[in-house]
């Protein structure tokens, strides 16, 4: 059989390509599936990230920042450990990006503060010197969309079996409930704040985008 392929380069090439497509299909795709599993410290978002999650796409911040870090040694000394694709289980979109105007954020609420995030979000040029970053003053004033992001989570959730209300993982609960959870994680990141215009809003029931985004990339380690 062997000596007959030799002479029949046509299907020669067909069985060499059957032989890797099943070894491709045997080999790859099992551990594909294993490694697109959730890693295990990763945990679905709270409702309130959810809503600066949307703030992040909304202004388009996935335009000049990427949350992917590549194996390389240059990535690794300046934004920490390789990203894997587990880590991105719950992303949907994921937020990888193609171009790096700015820093890598996937590792960023490692080593930023709610203070820091403040500043930079209001006057970029303030905390990073010569950053061509404009300012997001407009997220001061404006209110987070709760309501849209409890409605994705509640849908991810029985459309995705995403892994709310188990131990261990965030609470979703009730629209009462949610509201509750968000206003207690929005109440430990004001806290941290001094934009007083923000303390105020929050006093009147209100959250401005800031502080979900604060919260959501407060998530990203």
């Amino acid at each position: 059989m062997f000596s007959w392929l030799e002479k029949n380069p046509f299907f020669f090439a067909v069985f060499v390509f059957i032989f890797i497509a099943y070894a491709g299909i045997v080999e790859i795709l099992p551990d594909f599936a294993d490694r697109a599993r959730p890693v295990e410290h990763k945990k679905p978002y709270t409702v309130l990230q959810l809503a600066g999650r949307n703030v992040y796409i909304a202004d388009s911040c996935n335009a000049c920042h990427s949350q992917l870090i590549r194996p390389f040694k240059s990535e690794t000394d300046r934004y920490g450990m390789y990203s894997v694709s587990g880590e991105f289980a719950y992303d949907r979109p994921f937020l990888w990006g193609s171009k790096r105007t700015g820093p890598d954020l996937a590792r960023i609420g490692n080593y930023r503060s709610v203070d820091w995030h403040e500043n930079h979000m209001k006057d970029p040029v303030s905390v990073v010197p010569g950053s061509i970053m404009p300012a997001y003053k407009h997220m001061f004033n404006k209110n987070a969309d709760i309501e849209t992001a409890y409605a994705e989570a509640l849908t991810v959730k029985k459309v995705f079996n995403v892994p709310y209300d188990i131990e261990g993982m965030p609470k979703l609960g009730s629209w009462e409930e949610a509201q509750a959870q968000v206003k207690a994680e929005a109440e430990a990141i004001i806290s941290q704040m001094k934009d007083q215009d923000v303390k105020d809003a929050f006093a009147r029931g209100e959250i401005r985008q800031i502080v979900a985004l604060i919260a959501y990339l407060n998530s990203l380690k």
